[in-house]
Formats: C-alpha cells, sequence, structure tokens
C-alpha cells in the first residue's frame, strides 16, 4: 500500500483493500499527487453518477465497486431527468468548484477504475441507459445507430 508520508499514519483513514486498489488506479491513471486528491476525485465522479443512475444498472454497479465507492454511488437520489455527457462535467465543475478541464480529467480518471470494476458489459449497458456524450466520458466511441 503506497501512502502519503506527508500525513501522520494515525491519521490515515482506513479503507478496504478493494478500495485502496481503486484509489491507487484513479491516482495513477489520473497523475494525482496523493491519495487524498484520488479519493476526493473518486467521491465527486461517483456522488455525480449516483444522481445519474437508475434501475438494475445502478444495482448492478454498486455490487462491482468496493463497499466505499459503492456507498458514495448509492447516497445520491437519482434525478428524475439524466444529464447529457458535457451537462454532467458541467455539473461536476459547479459543484467542485474545479475547472471545465478539473472535472472532465477527474471524470476520465474515475470512469477507468469504474470501468475496471465493472467490465465491459455493464458499462455498455449504463451508457444505453444515460443520455448521449456519456461514451465519451468512459474512454469509449460514441456511436450513433443508422437511420
Amino acid at each position: 500500500m503506497i501512502t502519503d508520508v506527508r500525513v501522520p499514519l494515525e491519521h490515515q483513514q482506513s479503507y478496504s483493500t478493494a478500495y485502496e486498489q481503486m484509489l491507487e488506479k484513479v491516482r495513477y491513471e489520473g497523475a494525482y499527487p496523493t491519495r487524498e486528491r484520488a479519493d476526493e476525485a473518486v467521491r465527486l465522479v461517483l456522488s455525480g453518477l449516483g444522481r445519474q443512475l437508475t434501475g438494475d444498472e445502478r444495482v448492478d454497479l454498486a455490487a462491482c465497486l468496493p463497499l466505499e465507492a459503492a456507498r458514495v454511488l448509492t447516497a445520491q437520489i437519482p434525478d428524475p431527468q439524466p444529464l447529457g455527457g458535457w451537462a454532467f462535467v458541467k455539473d461536476l465543475a459547479a459543484r467542485s468548484g474545479a475547472s471545465l478541464a478539473t472535472a472532465r480529467w477527474d471524470t476520465g480518471s474515475v470512469f477507468a477504475a469504474v470501468t475496471a470494476h465493472a467490465g465491459t458489459d455493464l458499462i455498455t449497458r449504463i451508457l444505453r441507459q444515460l443520455p448521449a456524450g456519456w461514451a465519451l466520458l468512459f474512454g469509449q466511441a460514441e456511436l450513433n445507430p443508422a437511420v
């Protein structure tokens, strides 16, 4: 386990091994300087995603994630009208006070870890549920059906 030497051991929050691994993946993907910064990104993005997902996809995603991440996701009440991908990023930026670029970076870093836990089949189901613009946030091409 990698720890931040600036935080005394007795003040570090204890997480499950699975969540620690998720944080390290997000930290690596996002090139964040500390585990705490990666944790902030995970909490911001997963709470935002929790406001967008409903139904079986929400339940199935929570079941795939480490308990700490699943709690963040499921603590949110879904919005009646889900946001498009870019609107989601703008909403995260507004809620966090970060720039749009930072919110987009956080989203991509966290969604890379989410995809690793959930697998492509579940991510495909999630993308079918959400409005346009989400596939790129998950690092996938957004394909429009032929008319």
